[in-house]
Parts: structure tokens; C-alpha cells; sequence
């Protein structure tokens, strides 16, 4: 071929960069709701996380996609899902950082992989719980591991389902003690296993959940999948299960938590794949999804014949026992989605540093500098209010913490994912037909965007979230705790002072249904104000609260006053 033209003025693609030391909004979140933390473990993660050998894997996990196994090359029924090695090699990653399991260890590094000697892989980052004190009060282990969870998110999300999953099911087992002395060792190790066998044969195990069905989606009231006591053993009062579920995400989980009607009424079962006796429970997955995203990750439909499972918590009271653990799949749903949006603004920025257009380079045409900024106040604010969440689990025992959690947890997830798919496409579009296209480092950007929506609709869409408000409302004295979490900023905008004193007051009112998401993102906007004016430099608050609470803003990205300090906020934002 002749040559036409050199090639010139495409950006270097964004590797090789270490994702938390560029990352100072996470950084300043941590300072202020973690003081006393050991970061250590998030610089070496940071570091992993954004090589360029980990971003192939993230690649080769998506376009390398699962694929079942139903049957044997014999006939005989197997249910298995088959995946690329990188998909292994990611997974490897987020067990050996300890992302499913820290918060639960018994102690720093503790698990059954270290005991039996299988250790993280070579190169991968220390455990998150492994320099860092196991957290209690202001040092905590679920801050530690949901900064961990966003950087790695940054990496790659679909992996993450899993992950998230075997979080939140964890301390759920408690409810059955023989299910969780039993499985509580591997379920904490930092040893990833994905061969199928009994649970005590393995290094570590994973968990998922199976709660909604074709006629019920949200409403798991309208489950029909039923279970018939079958007797008593080890694990205590055992039952056949039949039916079916519509979404059952990462099928090749060691074991869920199911959701079945029993005699007193819907309730929580453990389902293993392998039952105690080494033979496979009767789990016949249908097939997977076709989605739209998260490709690297397995979603499937399954239907149990007769399956055995045992009960977890009180016969009749699935639904709380879901919910407890439905706070935490949340917040990473929050978490998930501040961090893809930092890897998007990030990518964005890294190709307008480079990118010449019209005699300069992009990330100095107004415009331009107009749309970064104003992302970079998203994705900070966002990252501060999933962080402010992940405190309040660490400080359980605490009153006003107690009250936080329950209205904060619906309000990150409404409001955190409902912006992220806004974000993704602005975010694209800074970079163009580059940002659209799946080849190589800018394609990233296409994968984040087919992510977004994801954690917007998986546990809970944003009206069930809305309603999940005024359930909060009604069970807590939440007006109070929420102006004691404004206090600290007032006096330091109007417009966060004109929203801080009427919040209250809708609070207190409970807001009817139509009227629920309006109180929702009021709610989540406050608290992002008033958490910039402790944790970001005056020119992001600013910006912030003159933007998204005083009204010098557009409906779309880049509409900011002409009085921003855009320099010092794109300054702030930029990864390397």
C-alpha cells in the first residue's frame, strides 16, 4: 500500500496510570470520613488496577463472553458457564484485594486461603484488610473496601456482580449458624476457586441471590416458586424447591439465597450448587441473557426441580431478610456507578489533553472546558455521597448512623445511578466518534456507556427507591439527623441554606408518592453540598451549589456560569 498521510493527533490512550493516586476527590472523601485510614493498600490496588495487562483482560472478558454448558459431550446434564481466562484473571484480582469478604474476616487477613496456603496471585495488590485495622469507628473496613470496589470498577464492573453478591449474602447467613460456621471461612478467603465442587474442597467460594420471577420482577411478593419441607439435618429444617427465577445473575456461584413461598409464607433458603453429599443440587439454568451491558458477567433464567435448600432466618420473613442485604448491593450499585463515572471523565480528559482541534488543543476551547468541569463536579460529588454511605455501615451502632443509612441508602442509589448514563454520554461525546467506536483504549468509553444503566435498574429501579424514601421516613426521626448532617455547611452558600431549611420540613411532611423522586434527589443534593464544603476546595463547592441548587445551570452538562473556576476545578480532576 502507499502511504497517504501520517498518522498524528490521536491521544495516547490512558494506561499504565496508577487510579488512585490521580484520583483526589476519592482521596479527600477518605480523609474526611476515614481520617486514620491506612491508604496503602488502595495505592498498590490503584496501581494494578490501571496496568495495562489488567485493562486487556477487562477487554478480553467482554468480547469473550460466557457461554453455557448445559450438557456434557455424553448427554448428560451439566449447567456449567464457560469463561475466558481473563474473566478468571479479574476475578483472581478482586478476591485476592479482598473486595467480597474483608469487612467480615475475623481478623486482618484472615481466611481459608491463607491457611491452606494459596495466596494472591503474583503482582496483585495487598488485601484490603491486610495493612489497613480491621475498622472499627472512624478506621473502616467497608470504607477501605468501597473505595477498593470503585477503583476496581474503573477497571472492569461486570466481574463485580459476584463480588458484590458474596458482600452482601455473607452476613446474612447468620441467620442460620451451621450454613455460616461452615461456609464463613471460604467465604472470607482471598483465594479464588471457580472449579464446582463441595464448598469444604475449595480455597474460597462466592454467593449470589435469586429473588425475582417472570410475573413479579420488583414485587417478589408475587413469587410463586415454591418449598416443601423435606426433614431436618446439620443445616437444619431442609426443603424441596420448584420453580423458576427470571434473573439469576452469576449462575456459577458456589451458592444463593433464594426466595420461595414455604408453608408460614415467603421465605429466605440457602441453595448450594453441590450438595453436602458431593453430588449437584437440581439448578438447571435455562439460558443466559442477551444484555445490552456487563457482558463480562453471566445473567441467567433457572429453574429448580426439587432442588434441596435451607432455611436462613424466620420461616415467613424473606422479604426483611432480603432487604438487609439489598443495602448493601446498593451501595455498590452507587459505588459501581461513581466510579464508572470517574473512568469516563477520566478518559475524556485524557483525550482533550491531547486532542488539537481548531489551532488548540480541545481541553482549552471555552466549551470545552464548559462540559469537563461541570463533569468533574458530578463525579466528585458523587464519590463524595457513595463514600458518606459506606461510613454509615461502618458505624453501625451509632444513632444518627442508623438513621443516615436507611435515608441514604435508597437516596445514593436513586440519584448516583440515575445521573450516570446523562454522565456517560457527555462523557463520550468530549471524545467523538473515538469514544463510540470498541477498539482500543478510547473504546473503553462504549463499554462504560452500555454499563450505565445497569446499576440503575438492578436492585431497584429509581421508584422503587423513591418509595423506599418514604419508607425511611416513617420508621426514623429523619428530619433531625438530616439538618445535623447539613449543619456543618450552613452559612456557606444561600442557595444550600434556602434548600437546608426547607428539606426538613418536606421531611417531616413525608412527601406523597408523586411526589418521592423530587425529595430524592433534593435530599441527595443537599447532602453532596454540604459534604464538598468539608471535603473540596471552594471553587468545586461553588460551582457546585451555584450550578445544581441556585439555579445558574442549563439541562445539560457544560451550561456552568462564566464565573466558575474552570481551570482549578479541571486541574483537580485530571488523572495523572
Amino acid at each position: 500500500m502507499n502511504p497517504t498521510h501520517e498518522v498524528f493527533n490521536q491521544p495516547e490512550p490512558l494506561v499504565d496510570v496508577n487510579l488512585f493516586s490521580g484520583n483526589r476527590a476519592l482521596q479527600s472523601a477518605l480523609a474526611f470520613n476515614a481520617p486514620a485510614l491506612d491508604t496503602a493498600p488502595l495505592l498498590a490496588l490503584g496501581e494494578r488496577v490501571g496496568s495495562a495487562e489488567m485493562q486487556t483482560h477487562a477487554r478480553l472478558a467482554n468480547v469473550f463472553t460466557p457461554q453455557l454448558k448445559s450438557h456434557d459431550r455424553f448427554g448428560r446434564r451439566i449447567d456449567q458457564v464457560e469463561f475466558h481466562p481473563s474473566y478468571h484473571a479479574l476475578m483472581t484480582e478482586a478476591t485476592a484485594a479482598g473486595l467480597h469478604g474483608t469487612p467480615w474476616a475475623e481478623s486482618p487477613g484472615d481466611g481459608q486461603g491463607e491457611r491452606r496456603g494459596a495466596g494472591p496471585p503474583q503482582g496483585a495488590p495487598a488485601p484490603l484488610g491486610g495493612s489497613a485495622p480491621r475498622a472499627v469507628g472512624s478506621v473502616g473496613a467497608h470504607i477501605l473496601r468501597a473505595a477498593g470496589f470503585m477503583l476496581f470498577t474503573e477497571l472492569e464492573p461486570s466481574v463485580l456482580c459476584p463480588i458484590s453478591m458474596t458482600y452482601a449474602v455473607t452476613p446474612a447467613l447468620k441467620g442460620n449458624a451451621a450454613i455460616y460456621n461452615d461456609w464463613a471461612p471460604q467465604l472470607t478467603s482471598r483465594s479464588y476457586d471457580p472449579e464446582l465442587k463441595l464448598w469444604k474442597d475449595k480455597t474460597g467460594v462466592t454467593m449470589g441471590m435469586g429473588m425475582t420471577e417472570k410475573q413479579g420482577g420488583s414485587d417478589v411478593r408475587a413469587n410463586t416458586t415454591q418449598a416443601v419441607s423435606d426433614g431436618q439435618d446439620h443445616w437444619g429444617q431442609r426443603f424441596r424447591v420448584t420453580g423458576h427465577k427470571w434473573f439469576f445473575s452469576a449462575p456459577m456461584c458456589d451458592a444463593f439465597l433464594v426466595l420461595a413461598q414455604t408453608a408460614s409464607g415467603l421465605s429466605c433458603l440457602f441453595l448450594p450448587r453441590v450438595l453436602p453429599d458431593g453430588s449437584l443440587n437440581r439448578l438447571f439454568i435455562q439460558r443466559l441473557k442477551d444484555k445490552l451491558g456487563n457482558k463480562g458477567n453471566a445473567s441467567s433464567e433457572v429453574e429448580f426441580v426439587g432442588a434441596s435448600a435451607w432455611l436462613v432466618g424466620e420461616e415467613g420473613r424473606g422479604v426483611p431478610q432480603i432487604l438487609a442485604m439489598g443495602s448493601m448491593t446498593r451501595l455498590d450499585c452507587a459505588l459501581g456507578t461513581s466510579g464508572l463515572m470517574r473512568h469516563a471523565l477520566s478518559l475524556a480528559l485524557n483525550h482533550a489533553t491531547q486532542r488539537q482541534a481548531f489551532g488548540k488543543r480541545l481541553i482549552d476551547q471555552p466549551l470545552m472546558q464548559n462540559v469537563l468541569a461541570d463533569l468533574a463536579l458530578e463525579s466528585e460529588a458523587a464519590t463524595a455521597l457513595a463514600l458518606r454511605l459506606a461510613r454509615s455501615f461502618d458505624r453501625s451502632g451509632d444513632a444518627h448512623e442508623q438513621v443516615m443509612n436507611r435515608l441514604l441508602t435508597p437516596v445514593c442509589k436513586f440519584w448516583i445511578c440515575k445521573r450516570g448514563s446523562h454522565f456517560a454520554q457527555e462523557a463520550m461525546e468530549c471524545m467523538g466518534g473515538n469514544g463510540y467506536v470498541e477498539e482500543g483504549g478510547e473504546g473503553v468509553m462504549a463499554r462504560i456507556y452500555r454499563e450505565m444503566p445497569l446499576n440503575s435498574i438492578w436492585e431497584g429501579a429509581g421508584n422503587i427507591m423513591a418509595l423506599d424514601l418514604l419508607r425511611a421516613l416513617r420508621k426514623a426521626d429523619a428530619a433531625a439527623a438530616l439538618a445535623q448532617e447539613l449543619q456543618p455547611a450552613l452559612g456557606m452558600h444561600p442557595a444550600l441554606d434556602h434548600l437546608a431549611q426547607s428539606l426538613p420540613i418536606r421531611v417531616e411532611a413525608m412527601a406523597t408518592e408523586i411526589e418521592a423522586r423530587r425529595l430524592a434527589q433534593d435530599v441527595a443534593l443537599a447532602v453532596q453540598a454540604a459534604l464538598l464544603a468539608q471535603t473540596a476546595p471552594p471553587a468545586v463547592f461553588s460551582a457546585f451549589c451555584d450550578s445544581r441548587l441556585g439555579g445558574h445551570w442549563g439541562h445539560s452538562f457544560g451550561s456552568l456560569s462564566a464565573s466558575t473556576d474552570f481551570d482549578g476545578i479541571i486541574a483537580r480532576a485530571q488523572p495523572k
